[in-house]
């Protein structure tokens, strides 16, 4: 992957960035999906935000590489505070970390980006936790609007976009879990992660009955877990 050939993944999410958008790239890495989206026009400006220090240089580097320095800033900074309190950012991606730091980072931000005139688009890619950033979103009144599944690399991701809604999103505890999007279609690796996920579950179980003393309110809480993921599976309406 690089600039140019940016993962399935990144494709992805490089689709729900709204033309013209002022974007800012938390935990950018290499910077690859601003730097995409500068060479290709669709952006008029970016942050590449980073807070370790040898991601922030591949940052800088490769936004030098492609002259894009007048479009595409790279910038150490924990979270958030990347964006200046007067730069007007229309979208804020945040990719390739656990659903529990995304929301710490959301959190951290939360005053600063309550100070938005319009507060910004996130498209948020957790690795793991999608449910806890479900949660996040409809807490903080973000209306969940698309989501994706898609497998790369022997990985399953999600992409959850959101935007700013007048009132709180009211979610299910399976929309909460699942992804409404995702739980109205249940395409092929929406069901092939739960179906893993059921195994999974199932091999913990495994071990409790080996232990010594069974935790039987963790035992019952996965049974519960394997029979609404199993009950999702099985409802072909």
């Amino acid at each position: 992957m690089d600039a140019h050939h940016l993962s399935q993944r990144l494709q992805l999410v490089a689709k729900y960035v709204p033309a013209r958008a002022f974007l800012a790239d938390i935990g950018s890495d290499h910077a690859y999906l601003p730097v995409n989206l500068a060479l290709n026009q669709r952006i008029k400006r970016a942050i590449a935000g980073e807070i370790v220090s040898g991601p922030y240089e591949n940052a800088r580097r490769e936004i030098e590489r492609f002259d894009l320095s007048s479009m595409v800033v790279a910038r150490q900074a924990d979270g958030l505070a990347a964006i200046k309190s007067a730069e007007k950012v229309d979208v804020i991606s945040i990719c390739g970390m656990g659903g529990a730091s995304i929301c710490q980072i959301l959190t951290a931000g939360w005053e600063q980006l309550k100070k938005f005139a319009r507060w910004p688009r996130l498209i948020l890619q957790p690795n793991v936790g999608s449910m806890e950033v479900r949660c996040w979103l409809q807490a903080h009144s973000y209306q969940i609007i698309a989501e994706e599944i898609l497998e790369e690399d022997g990985h399953i991701y999600e992409i959850i976009v959101a935007d700013p809604g007048k009132s709180q999103q009211l979610l299910t505890d399976q929309q909460l879990l699942f992804g409404p999007f995702l739980l109205a279609h249940k395409d092929l690796t929406f069901q092939k992660k739960w179906s893993l996920e059921i195994k999974k579950l199932k091999r913990v179980l495994v071990q409790l009955h080996r232990a010594q003393i069974e935790p039987l309110a963790k035992e019952q809480q996965l049974q519960q877990k394997i029979k609404i993921i199993e009950g999702v599976l099985n409802d072909k309406g």
